[in-house]
């Protein structure tokens, strides 16, 4: 088989994948009540999408994720509340300012060892975090970037209050960049990436540009939470300085540890159990819920030690791979 056959092979879609895709569609049609978890589960999931094209195809690690989560959140917001409230429009804006971060940034993230990376890339939020409270009459300040009053989508659907309108656009959103993210992991750049992920050394002796493929996949992360970051502050009409907080990013990293790095439906299934969780847990026992997240946490470590980034969706991948046969 060539390896041309081997990436057409992989790429085919299967079954299951049609199929979760089509109950997803279908819970736009669900009765009123849960359209906003399941639209923030979206956006959550585009998030560790995002990541996981850095930390499981690239070998990027990352504490300040949400640094371009928030450059997009805050994009969006300014845009719609100075120059337009054209959804769509905000939602570029934040593409393209989170894009440009993340190619700036991406330099000093090629720089040192795992544990600068993840210093540097802590660092950087932490600044934005800084450069945003200080600057109240762009971002608001610690009140958060307030009134804004976003325009209906494509010029006719209105963003409701039960959050059909929300989880459409951000389930829209998700799909599109899903697409192709999965177009780009299943094509030989995507190979490449892996290939540095393995061993950085040898890819460059293969004639790998080694350098060049991890900016190219950071700024691509970048632009994709820079998205998710402009959906929450769409469908919410607000952004505060917690777009920016390192708790943002411990968040998105634990749900693709639930999830599983190095397959795109990992972000995609850590974000449905990890919101599940978090709204049954904080529903039930509202003042000790953290403890049983930190419960479920530390048993799935214990658990999946041997393999961490597999997580739930080891599980979920094996019945995927069942399916596939």
């Amino acid at each position: 088989m060539s390896a041309a056959d081997g990436l057409a092979r992989r790429a085919r879609w299967r079954k299951a994948e049609i199929l979760f895709w089509a109950l997803a569609c279908a819970a736009v049609f669900l009765p009123p009540g849960k359209h906003l978890l399941l639209n923030e589960v979206a956006i959550l999931a585009l998030f560790a999408l995002s990541l996981d094209l850095i930390l499981g195809y690239a070998g990027i690690i990352s504490l300040g994720h949400a640094a371009f989560f928030g450059t997009g959140a805050y994009a969006a917001g300014i845009l719609c509340k100075m120059v337009t409230p054209d959804p769509l429009a905000g939602l570029a804006a934040a593409v393209v300012a989170a894009a440009m971060m993340g190619f700036v940034t991406s330099f000093l993230v090629l720089r040192g060892t795992d544990l600068t990376r993840l210093m540097v890339t802590l660092g950087v939020a932490l600044v934005l975090h800084e450069i945003a409270n200080a600057l109240p009459q762009w971002t608001g300040g610690a009140d958060g970037l307030q009134g804004m009053a976003v325009g209906p989508l494509l010029g006719h659907f209105e963003f409701d209050l039960y959050g059909r309108t929300a989880y459409a656009y951000s389930l829209a959103t998700l799909f599109v960049l899903f697409l192709l993210a999965r177009r780009i992991v299943h094509s030989p750049f995507g190979l490449s990436l892996m290939a540095i992920r393995r061993n950085p050394l040898r890819a460059g002796a293969l004639g790998v540009p080694v350098n060049r493929r991890l900016i190219a996949v950071y700024t691509l992360a970048a632009a994709y939470a820079g998205a998710a970051g402009a959906l929450l502050a769409q469908t919410t009409a607000y952004v505060s300085l917690e777009v920016l907080e390192f708790q943002r990013s411990a968040d998105v990293l634990l749900t693709l540890i639930i999830g599983g790095t190095g397959w795109l439906y990992g972000g995609i299934a850590g974000a449905i159990v990890f919101k599940i969780l978090q709204d049954t847990l904080s529903s039930n026992s509202p003042q000790f819920w953290m403890f049983w997240m930190g419960l479920f946490l530390v048993v799935l470590a214990l658990v999946g030690r041997e393999r961490l980034s597999l997580g739930i969706g080891g599980g979920v991948r094996g019945l995927l791979a069942r399916l596939r046969r």
